[in-house]
């Protein structure tokens, strides 16, 4: 267990090579995470490492520091990294870049949404770091486009939202590709038993790194829970809006509702964009930058983006509906208090989601705050009203011909033009 005392509060005596401390002073990343402060002595030494640690504690660098510097060491040598997402993937790159670009870095992503012609003149400039997704890795390893037989460092990354979306059985294949004698790394928010055996058959005596139990989230984000029918969630959400000015992240369970939502807000002129499985790789990463910019103040989407997106200043976080994992949860209100900002996040339930959120609470050992709903205007009046009774009277075009009623009421009418016998035709 590595103590935490005045020398390794900052990257110094950590085993990082001189040039990467002098890069890394550049950024101005003066003091390391716990999760980078314990992983990365370790990882510099070539050992096995399971890490363990909340969403938005800076695991991208403390695995990204040890492979690019043990890949400057061993030339020929590459790195693998393997993640569940387009966006995670993406973000990624950014960061091994922004810390090894200067020394010449090269890295190719292959992801889902992007031409393979342009993912096939990145694997031809030979690069140093393989970027991917489980799903088209394996359709280029099919298609005997890339050989995996130089990765000698491994990387599995969000590795219990894979076992969530079903990546197993591909991450074998891979796996299968790629030398035995290698380092691997495996990083997740939570470790389940299905994960731990997956890493116990991967792994060689590795290092178990937990910087905070599962269910763990950050002691600057504020919760707040709301129980309301569905059709108020729209209503509220307004309401909410209303009455705060920074960046707002929302979530949905579904993508149809993602870009139902998205569109409500946009018609009563909020800066609203959306980001689900729909979309196209071009149109994903044109909201994110948008969403980052500041071009959109709100951004809806599906848990497909819970862990994908690493943006600093988003100040709120609402639920629009409950995931359907609790551990999704820790993930999405993850996505505010980052770098030490503050944040909230508010989660909307229905009346008979009471299990669900009992179910939260005892994942994250905390009692969420239950406010009473606001008073919502007279035209978003609550699902469960009444609405007054009000007669049907049908229009003239509703009503039966005249020449049919024969003196008798509209339904008599009716009722004779239906019994009358059919005509007969003569054959021609």
């Amino acid at each position: 267990m590595t103590l935490l005392t005045n020398e390794n509060q900052s990257f110094d005596g950590l085993g990082i090579a001189p040039k990467i401390l002098e890069i890394l002073d550049n950024l101005k990343f003066i003091t390391p995470t716990p999760i980078q402060r314990q992983s990365i002595p370790a990882a510099c030494e070539g050992k096995d490492i399971m890490g363990v640690a909340q969403t938005g504690t800076g695991k991208t660098l403390a695995f990204g520091i040890p492979m690019i510097q043990r890949l400057a060491q061993m030339k020929g040598s590459k790195g693998l990294v393997i993640l569940p997402t387009r966006e995670l993937a993406i973000q990624v790159n950014e960061s091994l870049l922004q810390i090894g670009k200067s020394i010449g870095l090269k890295t190719a992503i292959l992801i889902g949404g992007e031409s393979p012609n342009r993912q096939l003149q990145a694997l031809r400039k030979n690069p140093h770091v393989i970027i991917a997704t489980p799903g088209r890795l394996n359709d280029h390893l099919e298609q005997k486009n890339i050989k995996l037989d130089q990765v000698k460092i491994l990387v599995l990354d969000e590795a219990d939202r894979m076992l969530d979306m079903g990546f197993v059985p591909q991450i074998n294949r891979i796996v299968q590709h790629v030398p035995r004698n290698r380092q691997t790394m495996l990083f997740s928010a939570t470790m389940p038993k299905e994960i731990i055996s997956l890493a116990t058959s991967y792994m060689k005596l590795p290092i178990r790194v937990e910087v905070a139990p599962s269910g763990t989230i950050s002691q600057k984000v504020t919760q707040e829970l709301f129980f309301v029918g569905n059709s108020s969630k729209l209503p509220l959400l307004e309401k909410v809006l209303s009455e705060y000015r920074g960046s707002v992240l929302i979530f949905s369970r579904t993508k149809f509702s993602a870009k139902k939502i998205a569109r409500s807000l946009r018609n009563v002129g909020h800066s609203a964009t959306e980001i689900h499985s729909n979309r196209s790789l071009n149109q994903r990463i044109e909201a994110m930058s948008g969403f980052k910019l500041g071009k959109y103040r709100i951004m809806v989407a599906t848990d497909i983006a819970s862990r994908g997106i690493d943006v600093a200043g988003i100040e709120l976080v609402i639920n629009y509906d409950l995931p359907k994992n609790p551990e999704d949860y820790v993930h999405r209100i993850g996505r505010t208090a980052r770098a030490g900002h503050q944040g909230h996040a508010i989660s909307f339930a229905t009346p008979d989601q009471s299990k669900d959120v009992r179910n939260i609470e005892k994942l994250i050992k905390t009692q969420l705050l239950v406010s009473p709903l606001p008073k919502l205007a007279a035209k978003q009046a609550a699902p469960n009203q009444e609405r007054p009774f009000r007669e049907f009277q049908p229009s003239a075009k509703h009503r039966p011909s005249r020449r049919f009623n024969d003196g008798y009421s509209s339904r008599e009418g009716s009722k004779k033009f239906f019994q009358r016998k059919p005509r007969k035709y003569k054959r021609f």
